[in-house]
């Protein structure tokens, strides 16, 4: 058996090797104290909560889409009665290491069902986080040699569910990866409210294509964070969406390649300036289900290999 040669720079290269969540046997509906996001609260307490039909559904068009560009997919171990679909939580790849993440307890089993994947990867980049670090591949953001990482940096941080991400992350990472510029990002949070609160860092900011960049102003405890953000990229390489937009999720989009963006088929606005304004090529998907659940498409990945 071969092994994975894991090579992750950017969030846009040509994409060539993914783990993609599994859709089936997700267990029953939870019930409010269950729920570990602010969406997937909304969604139960609205009696809207996804059926699993649905959710296989919606992962086989994606799988489609990463197949028709000739893009290698890995899948977990199915846990029966557990939800797999969201695999960017379970770990993420910065260069040629691997990063397991210290996810919520409720969670554990998911990392487990990695195994067979992680027997692939050579050991030596492998890297378990300690116990106190915690930190989660959906507030962690590639481009050129920066890091961006999305946190929430306050006293409360253990009564919050949807904070994921601590300072001892940050200084962690930055040990990892001194060559890099590593730049914390306080998010918004709320665990019933997903108008309110943001999840991950990839819920208010995605880089596309080359040099541009989809962002939710208002989803950053400070404003300069995402003036900072902005000015990085130039604000005509910036697209702006809204709070509605941001509560679909529409910075929660996957690059197969820097002219190839995978979105979510009710995003009109920004899938028309895509094409139009940045001539990228737009593949879009039925996704709307699973974002009740509190993530996207981004979520349902974890790269392995990029050019």
């Amino acid at each position: 058996m071969s092994l994975i040669e894991l090579h992750i720079e950017s969030e846009t290269s040509r994409l060539r090797e993914v783990v993609l969540g599994l859709p089936q046997s997700c267990g029953p509906n939870p019930t409010l104290d269950q729920t570990y996001d602010c969406k997937s609260y909304e969604s139960v307490k609205k009696g809207v909560y996804p059926k699993e039909e649905d959710i296989v559904k919606e992962m086989g068009a994606f799988e489609a889409v990463l197949r028709k560009y000739d893009v290698k997919v890995y899948r977990p171990c199915l846990v029966p009665n557990c939800n797999q679909v969201f695999s960017r939580d379970v770990g993420f790849v910065i260069g040629d290491t691997i990063i397991v993440s210290n996810i919520i307890p409720d969670r554990q089993e998911e990392i487990d069902a990695y195994g067979d994947i992680y027997r692939q990867i050579h050991y030596k980049h492998i890297y378990n986080l300690p116990e106190s670090v915690h930190v989660e591949g959906g507030d962690v953001i590639l481009y050129k040699n920066y890091i961006f990482l999305g946190q929430y940096d306050f006293p409360d941080y253990r009564s919050v569910k949807t904070a994921r991400t601590n300072r001892l992350a940050l200084e962690y990472l930055r040990m990892l990866f001194p060559e890099r510029t590593i730049v914390p990002l306080n998010l918004l949070k709320s665990d019933t409210d997903p108008y309110a609160g943001i999840l991950h860092l990839d819920c208010a900011f995605m880089p596309v294509g080359k040099d541009k960049a989809i962002i939710y102003r208002q989803g950053f405890m400070n404003p300069r964070d995402a003036e900072h953000l902005i000015e990085l990229f130039g604000p005509e390489n910036v697209f702006e969406i809204t709070r509605e937009e941001m509560y679909y999720m529409n910075t929660n989009v996957f690059s197969i390649a820097p002219d190839v963006v995978v979105t979510e088929e009710h995003f009109t606005r920004l899938n028309n300036h895509l094409r139009e304004a940045w001539g990228i090529t737009v593949e879009t998907v039925p996704y709307r289900e699973i974002s009740k659940m509190g993530g996207l498409l981004r979520c349902s990945t974890l790269p392995l290999r990029r050019d």
